[in-house]
């Protein structure tokens, strides 16, 4: 078994230095050198990048406080280029670079998340981490369907997004520390690059889940965090996919076309 976890939020420290990158870009270098990019498509709710081998991957567009017609500072055409090119903006600071780059990634993975087993309805997470009556959840970033499922439930639940006004990040973290049970981490985190950030706050007894059709699905990029399950979305349909993309639609609409997937990394 694997020697993966930090055992203290101490030693977790170190790592904030956005190693998840670096692991993201090495691990797919070889395989991006080797295809190309068929089509990149930039919707306002999501992106998804087709590659040559027959991937497709999504990923949340992710803009930092848009203030021009230009969402990226150069022109650059990826399609038909080798995707090495693109991967490499998963270390850029340009959230939009990031949002195509992260969905590069899940294209590049789309094969072996292909084979992941399926977990439509959320039954198989909400049995592994026992979650239910007075099971205490937090979440960062607000999913609807889910905090509906969970005041149904009586489930005790903390939120925090900025975007929405939920939370404030300083009582957010120390309820991490001494108070909730399983972390709910939208994968969006790896675009604003707070997944680090967030996770060093975790508990020595917090159970974390990375979820949302962004979420990398592979978990040699998580070893170095608290990180327990991968939890996101695989498309199934490429053209009605990529359509609801060009569209400006969203979770339910994509989930439509897809498969919710999930992946044991911490157990």
């Amino acid at each position: 078994m694997r020697n993966r976890q930090p055992s203290s939020a101490r030693a977790l420290r170190k790592f904030v230095i956005m190693e998840l990158d670096t692991r993201l870009y090495n691990l797919f270098l070889a395989h991006a050198q080797h295809v190309r990019i068929e089509i990149l498509s930039l919707g306002l709710g999501y992106t998804a990048v087709t590659t040559s081998d027959g991937g497709i991957g999504l990923s949340y567009t992710y803009f930092d406080n848009k203030k021009s017609c230009m969402a990226l500072n150069r022109h650059m055409d990826y399609e038909g280029q080798t995707a090495d090119r693109l991967l490499e903006k998963i270390k850029s600071d340009n959230a939009v670079e990031r949002s195509m780059a992260l969905a590069l990634v899940n294209a590049l993975n789309y094969q072996d998340a292909l084979n992941l087993p399926v977990d439509d309805d959320n039954s198989i997470m909400f049995e592994k981490f026992s979650i239910g009556q007075n099971r205490r959840v937090a979440m960062v970033g607000y999913f609807p369907p889910l905090v509906r499922i969970f005041e149904e439930m009586g489930v005790a639940l903390e939120i925090l997004d900025s975007s929405r006004g939920f939370g404030k990040k300083d009582e957010f973290y120390s309820k991490l520390k001494n108070w909730a049970q399983v972390l709910l981490l939208t994968s969006t985190s790896v675009l604003n690059k707070s997944t680090e950030e967030i996770l060093v706050q975790a508990g020595k007894k917090l159970k974390s889940i990375m979820l949302g059709p962004s979420t990398p699905m592979v978990a040699d990029a998580f070893e170095h965090l608290p990180v327990h399950m991968l939890a996101g979305t695989v498309p199934l349909d490429k053209d009605q996919t990529l359509k609801a993309i060009r569209h400006g639609m969203g979770t339910p609409v994509l989930h439509k076309f897809s498969r919710k997937v999930f992946l044991d990394i911490g157990f």
